[in-house]
């Protein structure tokens, strides 16, 4: 396929010729955006959230001592700090800095961004700490002496992985696993790694002994490791594409297939495997439906002795969110028409399992659980919040029974402001769920912000956000939340109704919700502003060349727009599963018809569009937004871009960078926007 571009310079990330267009574009922005008055007075009110000094410190706990990562004003890259979990839970903790990132980015002259640590068990001294430069997905990975808060050099045998994509996982105290850009021959063409080598203590990385490899076609290798005594499982998962993928139990240096179908995700916990099923799958006479959860013992499954056992069965508006182990509990967050609950999983003596809803679950519409230490104990920290309640931490027992651990406090006036849920008709008559947050005193039609995303089987569902009330709802504006297909509200069906060939249903969708808010007098299209991120910024893309006419602004950010060369740029080809291959005549047929790039018409009426993104994204390459932008301009468009040099695909690389994006959002919309 050659198709003409007069805009492929764009793509040149860090090209001298890019960057100066890059740096043209921002000076006109700032110069219309950043001297506004509403602009600095959102940018203060969102920084003074992202930064609040009486934020939920969310706890890890290791033994008795709770870890935390903390940002705020004094610390934007933050702190990794600790203390005794008597003193976390007391409610005024003395915390001790273990790591400094700012003060390590200033020594070391790197832009460094945390992306996490994994602390060895059971000693806990040692972790191994993932520092990205400027927040993009390549990292680097050093040990660090816990106890004497220090890293481990090289030259004293301390494991550095240089940076790539990538990671290290502990197997015992001088042994890791290593997954990491080898050189020539070493990673997919998603640019992702395909081998798990074993890297032991004082031997070059680059002599660490492969012990699997996967093929140049797959998206990435993974490898997860249980260090629990007596349930000891090394699992290395060979993803085949974004949603198949074989899974293998390392044991004695043997390999041992897990002989279930590729839709089929797998995870092990002490005796069980799991299974989650994208697509119905027949064992003997019974057939479980896509968006089941499945157990069995590991040695009966590879003895043949056994067939898995149903979890969580799925119903045409039940679906499974996550599920995580207690240590002896499988932990369920369930989704029912998009109101999260959390139940509790727990298998009988006869191989069958018994559901049960956790007690005194926060009455809210999201709720989620995680472990807190799956090899030791039951207990789990939950957390309840909506768009206008705000974040409750518990320390709850699968028996029953919750503590309030820490509430966050109320960061906007949301009094008059109510959550209601409504259903839209799309175009194939498939109901469509979506949420409208706003005042109920207010006369209608009212400013809207209407956002959505709608794909990779992710669920959109409410979240309180400080930053989103005082910008927008406590100053009157109106928020929806749409909850179409392609994401994974409804489970694996919900998903796969939106995927490849089918994505037009998508699109239909949030043209229904749309049509549906300008029915019900919410707004009218010059009231009606839409957004969203990633996928979600090839959804309002499309919604932007397929019925501009029903909106009056569009912000579109680190977005996917030209899905003829989508697959060549960055980590593109991992998603061709989702959207299909362009170099395929007959998936480029489809393709063509949701590539916003190409069907951007000079003569058409578009509304203003706002892009985003980052230089740093090495995910989604920001020449999609600079090439899409500079089309638009040529045809003579509303066009307004920003492009932050830091961020990775988050867009922001700490808390100032991340309030200027939201005001910039914002001050876009109410400049835009009718009031």
């Amino acid at each position: 396929m050659d198709i003409e571009d007069e805009n492929l310079w764009l793509e040149d990330v860090e090209g001298e010729a890019a960057l100066d267009w890059v740096r043209a574009r921002n000076a006109e922005s700032e110069a219309e955006l950043f001297g506004r008055d509403d602009f600095t007075r959102i940018r203060t009110d969102i920084l003074e959230v992202l930064e609040a000094e009486d934020r939920i410190a969310y706890p890890s706990l290791h033994g008795d001592t709770v870890h935390n990562f903390w940002t705020d004003a004094r610390n934007p890259r933050g702190l990794l700090r600790r203390t005794t979990w008597d003193d976390y839970a007391g409610g005024d903790p003395t915390w001790e800095t273990i790591l400094d990132i700012d003060a390590l980015g200033a020594a070391e002259g790197e832009s460094w961004v945390f992306h996490g640590s994994q602390t060895r068990r059971p000693d806990r001294r040692r972790a191994l700490i993932d520092l990205s430069p400027g927040g993009s997905d390549a990292s680097v990975t050093r040990e660090f002496d816990l106890v004497e808060k220090r890293f481990v050099a090289e030259a004293e045998g301390g494991f550095v992985r240089p940076l790539a994509k990538g990671g290290l996982t502990w197997i015992d105290d001088d042994t890791v696993y290593v997954t990491t850009d080898f050189g020539e021959g070493s990673l997919t063409r998603s640019g992702y790694p395909r081998t798990v080598r074993r890297w032991r203590r004082g031997t070059p990385i680059d002599d660490a002994e492969i012990v699997f490899e996967g093929t140049i076609d797959d998206i990435s290798v993974q490898v997860q490791v249980s260090t629990l005594p007596g349930f000891e499982h090394h699992l290395i998962r060979q993803a085949l594409d974004f949603y198949t993928a074989r899974f293998h139990l390392l044991r004695d240096d043997e390999l041992r297939l897990i002989d279930v179908p590729t839709h089929i995700e797998v995870s092990v916990h002490e005796q069980w495997l799991t299974f989650e099923l994208r697509e119905a799958w027949a064992v003997g006479d019974t057939t479980h439906p896509g968006g089941s959860l499945l157990a069995v013992p590991i040695e009966h499954f590879l003895a043949g002795s056994a067939s898995p056992t149903p979890v969580f069965v799925p119903t045409p508006t039940r679906a499974l969110g996550f599920a995580t182990w207690t240590r002896n509990h499988l932990v369920l967050n369930v989704m029912e028409d998009v109101r999260s609950k959390v139940e509790i999983a727990t298998p009988a003596d006869d191989g069958t399992w018994s559901l049960h809803p956790l007690l005194d679950a926060p009455s809210v519409w999201s709720v989620g659980a995680s472990q807190v230490d799956a090899d030791a104990s039951d207990d789990l920290w939950i957390d309840g919040n909506d768009f206008v309640t705000p974040e409750t931490l518990y320390r709850a027992s699968v028996s029953g029974g919750a503590r309030v651990i820490r509430r966050e406090p109320h960061r906007f006036d949301a009094d008059g402001i109510a959550i209601t849920q409504h259903f839209a008709t799309s175009a194939d008559g498939t109901r469509i769920p979506y949420f409208e947050v706003g005042r109920t005193d207010r006369d209608r039609p009212t400013r809207t912000l209407l956002d959505a995303y709608g794909g990779f089987e992710v669920p959109n569902v409410p979240a309180y956000a400080g930053g989103l009330g005082r910008a927008w709802l406590a100053d009157g504006g109106t928020y929806v939340l749409a909850n179409i297909r392609g994401g994974g509200e409804y489970g694996p069906a919900w998903h796969r109704a939106g995927l490849r060939d089918q994505r037009h249903r998508v699109y239909e969708d949030h043209e229904a919700v749309a049509r549906d808010l300008i029915d019900r007098g919410v707004a009218t299209p010059a009231h009606l502003g839409i957004t969203g991120g990633s996928n979600g910024g090839l959804l309002v893309g499309n919604m932007y060349v397929r019925t501009p006419e029903l909106f009056g602004a569009v912000v579109c950010q680190v977005p996917l727009l030209d899905m003829a060369r989508y697959h060549l740029l960055l980590a593109g080809a991992s998603w061709m599963a989702e959207y299909g291959d362009p170099d395929d005549p007959d998936d480029w047929a489809y393709l063509q018809t949701y590539s916003p790039y190409h069907l951007a018409d000079p003569d058409a009426t578009y509304p203003p569009i706002l892009f985003t993104t980052s230089t740093r994204d090495d995910r989604v390459h920001p020449g999609h937004a600079r090439k899409m932008a500079a089309r638009l301009l040529e045809q003579g468009h509303d066009v307004t871009y920003w492009e932050n040099i830091e961020g990775g695909h988050g867009g922001a690389a700490d808390a100032g960078q991340r309030a200027t994006m939201q005001a910039l959002r914002f001050a876009f919309l109410r400049d835009r926007l009718a009031d």
